[in-house]
């Protein structure tokens, strides 16, 4: 995550400037994740103490510090709205209907994760499934629109590469977005304990490079396939 901000942020200068607000907004969302997976991190080592006595076995013992998950969807609540503006930006779409999208997926967005933390934090099944099902709502309502609802906007990109790399960016999203509320519920499937937490982390990181900083590798190359047409333009002007 942090290599990928360092990445993004170099290449501002390199883009046309109608695209540099979305590059740095992707430079913004891998650093705040590069934050918080450090915060994560932390928070594992203080919760646990992992000891050998004499070059013996390893002890894994609970040291009373809880870990907080809560950084994760701190995390999510921020990154989550500028991912999808970050895609609206880059399309380069009318003003009104860039402002109208990125309000609406924004805060649709933000609602979903919001409702989706109380049930994180429930070891109670039916609880659990309650705040999924509240969450599913406007989880539908985003990738609906990301699949269904700007598919005649990539169809207007000025090249066919500019296209195929827009709609690779929608699909990606769509996908990698999927993969949160399978993750979420893991411990429905029967696991718990250790395996449970190991299935979860291990879900929601993969998930998140994939739709934080991959996502990014594909705005950084809309970004850049449109100000080369822009430049070209220029030059036979």
């Amino acid at each position: 995550m942090g290599s990928a901000t360092v990445f993004f942020w170099l290449q501002i200068p390199n883009v046309s400037k109608h695209y540099r607000t979305a590059l740095t907004i992707t430079g913004i969302v891998t650093l705040i994740a590069t934050y918080h997976y450090f915060r994560i991190f932390n928070s594992w080592v203080e919760a646990f103490s992992v000891k050998s006595v004499n070059g013996g076995d390893y002890t894994v013992a609970l040291t009373g510090t809880p870990f907080n998950d809560a950084y994760r969807y701190v995390d999510w609540l921020l990154t989550v709205p500028l991912l999808l503006i970050e895609l609206i930006l880059v399309m380069g779409l009318p003003s009104a209907e860039t402002l109208k999208l990125s309000t609406t997926l924004g805060l649709s967005s933000a609602i979903m994760v919001a409702l989706g933390y109380p049930g994180e934090i429930q070891e109670e099944q039916t609880a659990r499934m309650f705040w999924w099902f509240c969450s599913m709502v406007p989880f539908c309502y985003v990738v609906f629109t990301l699949l269904v609802g700007l598919s005649d906007a990539t169809s207007k990109q000025p090249s066919a590469r500019a296209s195929s790399l827009v709609s690779a960016a929608r699909i990606l999203t769509a996908v990698s977005w999927c993969t949160y509320p399978v993750v979420y519920l893991v411990k429905s499937f029967g696991l718990s304990g250790t395996s449970a937490t190991m299935y979860e982390q291990i879900g929601y990181s993969v998930a998140d490079v994939v739709a934080k900083a991959v996502f990014g590798i594909l705005v950084w190359a809309i970004a850049a396939e449109k100000s080369a047409i822009e430049e070209q333009g220029a030059l036979l002007k």
